[in-house]
């Protein structure tokens, strides 16, 4: 049941009140405005938003100019709140909604993507796993980019195969690294 919101930041659709679960840790709109201050242009670029919560990294794409946003989580709670945040964007057209864990739906996705948000809840086990599963993987285009939420507590490493480090920034217990494609360290 959605009972937190928060606002689209910029774009076609802001200042659009996203609902939030229960379940989630919403990423801060001083955050995502950073990270999107970070990364640039993200128009025409295929977006995929792992661990998605409310979906507000991936619609914040989309309202940018982002041309598809492909989002995943196994909470039915968040899967229904993003279900209801891409219908009142309008933006339903543009996405399609995966309930399903994480590490499962990149051994199922076929699509190329340009943009890969990973904001998964801080506890959860397996991080690094999945992203050397995602640097090999066929889903990155290449030049892709990947960012990843995560605690500052737990750096993560410089390079995976195949993804190097850009940039890693830190807002209070939250650590922003940007990896990218193709990036050697």
């Amino acid at each position: 049941m959605p009972v937190s919101a928060m606002k689209v930041i910029s774009g076609t659709v802001k200042g659009l009140r996203l609902k939030a679960p229960r379940s989630a840790r919403p990423t801060t709109s001083l955050v995502r405005g950073a990270v999107f201050s970070m990364l640039g242009s993200v128009e025409g670029c295929r977006v995929l938003d792992l661990y998605a919560g409310s979906g507000a990294l991936g619609i914040e794409a989309l309202s940018r100019g982002a041309e598809h946003a492909d989002f995943v989580d196994h909470d039915t709670g968040s899967c229904a709140a993003i279900r209801h945040n891409l219908r009142s964007s309008g933006m339903e057209g543009q996405s399609l909604v995966r309930c399903t864990p994480a590490d499962r739906a990149l051994r199922s996705l076929e699509a190329e993507y340009d943009l890969v948000f990973v904001d998964p809840p801080y506890a959860a086990p397996g991080i690094e796993g999945l992203l050397g599963q995602m640097a090999v993987s066929p889903l990155l285009a290449p030049g892709a980019v990947v960012v990843v939420f995560h605690s500052s507590r737990f750096p993560l490493p410089s390079q995976y195969e195949g993804l190097g480090l850009l940039k890693a920034r830190r807002h209070g217990d939250t650590t922003v690294s940007i990896y990218r494609k193709g990036e050697a360290r």
